[in-house]
């Protein structure tokens, strides 16, 4: 009786199901015929010769419509199943009809008088090619500016069906963190270009320019020199937009443009170039209110073809005479080109560009907040900006800026990418895997690519000029977030961190370092994000992204979870000179400590620690459960030690140590817990490090939750047993690597 309710349900939505799919394909196939002429297509559009093709267009698009109207009622039935009903798609692609673009109608001002004279009521609705490929711009420069370039990326990828093309014109730590973003990314489908915003600088620099954006806001005006001369087409962007719909009906606007326009532009929403905001404004020439350039269609071709560059020029030189400076950066120059040319300017709707600064028309643009199709924060408040549905377009922007890039690397339907090398590489890999191997999931994981996003944070170092430098180099997750203040405290050197987060992470620990007035003051901390993906913690791979990104001769080899004793910065660079690093193979072994008290009184001396470790507050690392970890470090003798001295490699030997920049990475097929720092040491012996033990350094080791990782390793013998595989597999691999020399280490594991 209970289930009654739901059946009934189930019936009405089967019934309904089947009822629509005979309808429609009785409807499409017979066709309602009346007076001779289908009632499929419009009176205006069946008279036409080319009737029979358009027919077919619209067929196919009321296929489609009904074919989701009928995905729709699948998915009703699998949630009422308890099914988890996705769509089939991979995403929502927003309000992207063609048939009911919103870019046509009888209000449709862009519309020259001739085509408004002979408008009727049907509408012209562009299209682009199933597979075309839509050309995208943006200016980018520096870090800020790169984490909202990302946020941007993922609105467009979200809503697309076309494969992209991205051109930034960037500077070196923009290209430097996008290239490698994208690299990483692996979006199928997409293509990326980099040009070098230095070498484009010398164009404009010679104009004033009042606006924040600096001389980077200038270089849209250089685009026909900055672009491949044989690129007709471009939209251009500015960092701040998001995406509600698919890019492809922006790109079929070009289509709309008659044979003299040249750029298209949405008009602008405030009042600026009206030149009432405040007494004695003056703004410079526009036509009417102006247009804004955070969203230009620009016909490179056609810009080329009237002597673009020539003629922005001169606009320039002659308005600076009067005007000064620009307050707006490139908008000034542009409007007041099309001031003096307004045969050129192709005007869009304003829902191409919703405004969202202070005072402006933005909330005119749309009936309903679904009917907008891009939204621009111009405001210097950015998501702070005061308007009626603020909410919902900080929620939209919120959604892009949390969401999970990995699940845009989806295929387009229909439009195959090209394989790049490194896919090919990836995919061999991963045929030659066993997926009956019982730890197939370990090795899939060191075949994975993780999306790195670098120096997430400004990033401020050049480090110092007698080659002695020191980077501690550490990875965390976001449940060690809380140890980054007090690493700061006690290590005043450059840090490079990699973190390992989920997007929605990496956004709430943007927010933390922002809110922090320890971290927001250090600008020689690089943090660099990479994103979780997989079952496992990629430990050895994130440690490898902060090593790589370390930018000083020398690296502390460190964990988040251990606060260096205070001033050991300044001792490390001294041990360098005093042990001659620049010229011999050596490791300064840093001995480790531990308490068990979160609250500790850290010992400022080598005196104070020893003190503290006889009345048991403090004790050797791992002491009570893994003794064997640091036990070469010989504690006993550092106690009295005065002058470094060498230790022998023992088999587990895994301490903390300082080593040239170019040492080995770390293996990356050990993740999770286990071996991950011992097989990292038992190379740098293999090499001939010599490992070297400083006697006045120490670091203590805070106590924390145990890890996820180590708890399945205690819990599950398949764990346990595929991590001894993948040790046998290093020791055999490090013998064809390192000959004879590498027996010890299989004979030293067999030994235990």
């Amino acid at each position: 009786i209970m289930h009654l309710p739901f059946r009934g349900r189930l019936k009405l939505l089967v019934a309904s199901l089947t009822a629509v799919i005979l309808l429609t394909w009785l409807y499409l196939l017979a066709g309602n015929l009346e007076n001779g002429r289908s009632l499929l297509l419009s009176p205006c559009l069946s008279e036409t010769p080319e009737a029979r093709v358009l027919e077919r267009a619209v067929l196919e698009s009321r296929v489609r419509e009904m074919e989701e109207e009928n995905r729709q009622i699948r998915l009703q039935l699998n949630q009422l199943q308890g099914t988890a009903g996705q769509p089939a798609d991979g995403g929502n692609y927003g309000n992207a009809a063609w048939g009911a673009s919103a870019d046509t109608g009888p209000d449709d001002v862009e519309n020259t008088a001739e085509e408004r004279a002979n408008h009727t009521e049907c509408p012209r609705s562009p299209t682009i090619l199933k597979c075309e490929l839509i050309h995208v711009a943006c200016v980018c420069a520096g870090h800020n500016a790169s984490r909202d370039v990302v946020t941007l990326v993922k609105s467009i990828l979200f809503h697309r069906r076309n494969p992209l093309h991205f051109h930034f014109i960037t500077d070196a730590v923009a290209n430097q963190i996008l290239s490698s973003l994208f690299q990483s990314w692996m979006v199928p489908s997409v293509q990326v270009s980099f040009y070098d915003a230095d070498e484009l600088k010398s164009e404009v620099s010679w104009i004033p320019n009042k606006h924040y954006s600096g001389i980077y806001g200038l270089m849209k005006l250089t685009l026909t020199k900055a672009l491949p001369s044989d690129l007709t087409k471009v939209i251009v962007l500015d960092t701040d937009i998001t995406f509600a719909t698919d890019i492809a009906e922006l790109w079929a606007i070009f289509r709309k443009f008659t044979d003299k326009q040249v750029i298209g532009l949405v008009e602008n929403q405030s009042d600026w170039y009206l030149g009432n905001l405040w007494k004695n404004h003056k703004p410079w020439p526009a036509l009417g209110r102006g247009f804004n350039t955070g969203v230009i269609l620009l016909y490179l071709e056609r810009l080329r073809r009237i002597g673009w560059e020539q003629m922005w020029r001169l606009t320039a030189e002659r308005e600076l005479m009067s005007m000064l400076s620009t307050s707006l950066a490139d908008q000034d120059i542009f409007n007041a080109f099309i001031k003096q040319n307004p045969v050129l300017v192709h005007q869009l709707p304003c829902f191409w560009n919703v405004q969202l600064s202070d005072h402006t028309r933005s909330e005119q643009c749309y009936t309903e907040v679904s009917d907008l199709k891009v939204i621009h924060w111009n405001s210097p408040k950015k998501l702070r900006v005061k308007n009626k549905h603020v909410e919902f377009f900080r929620n939209l922007y919120l959604t892009f800026l949390e969401y999970d890039g990995n699940l845009l690397r989806r295929e387009l339907f229909g439009c195959p990418s090209q394989a790049t090398s490194e896919s090919v590489r990836l995919q061999g890999a991963l045929e030659e895997l066993d997926e009956d191997d019982q730890c197939y999931d370990f090795r899939r994981e060191r075949i994975t690519v993780h999306r790195v996003h670098l120096y997430f944070l400004q990033y401020e170092y050049t480090p110092a000029g007698d080659d002695t430098d020191v980077t501690l180099v550490a990875q965390l997750s976001m449940d060690r977030l809380q140890m980054l203040e007090a690493i700061c405290k006690h290590w005043e050197g450059p840090i490079s961190l990699a973190l390992y987060m989920s997007d929605a992470e990496a956004q709430q620990f943007l927010r933390y370092a922002q809110a922090s007035e320890v971290l927001k003051n250090r600008k020689n901390v690089g943090y660099h994000i990479v994103y979780k993906e997989g079952q496992f913690y990629p430990v050895n791979l994130v440690r490898n992204v902060a090593l790589r990104n370390a930018n000083t001769p020398y690296v502390f080899l460190a964990d988040v979870d251990f606060l260096p004793m205070y001033g050991l910065y300044d001792y490390l660079r001294k041990s360098v000179v005093q042990l001659d690093m620049a010229h011999t193979k050596k490791a300064l072994v840093v001995p480790a400590f531990e308490t068990l008290r979160y609250r500790l009184s850290f010992p400022k001396s080598k005196a104070e620690l020893l003190s503290m470790l006889d009345m048991g507050t403090l004790y050797t690392f791992r002491y009570h459960v893994w003794t064997k970890g640091h036990a070469p470090t010989n504690y006993a003798k550092w106690r009295t030690a005065t002058t470094p001295y060498k230790v022998e490699w023992e088999a587990d030997f895994e301490p903390y140590v300082v080593v040239k920049r170019d040492c080995p990475e770390y293996d990356q097929r050990f993740v999770g817990f286990g071996w991950n720092k011992v097989s990292h040491i038992m190379e740098l012996d293999a090499q001939e490090y010599d490992l070297m033990v400083l006697p006045n350094a120490f670091m203590i080791h805070m106590p924390h939750a145990p890890s996820f990782d180590i708890s399945k390793f205690r819990s599950s013998p398949g764990y346990r047993y595929c991590l001894q595989t993948l040790k046998e597999e290093f020791h055999q691999d490090l013998s064809r690597k390192y000959g004879a020399a590498a027996l010890k280490y299989l004979t030293a594991q067999r030994n235990i």
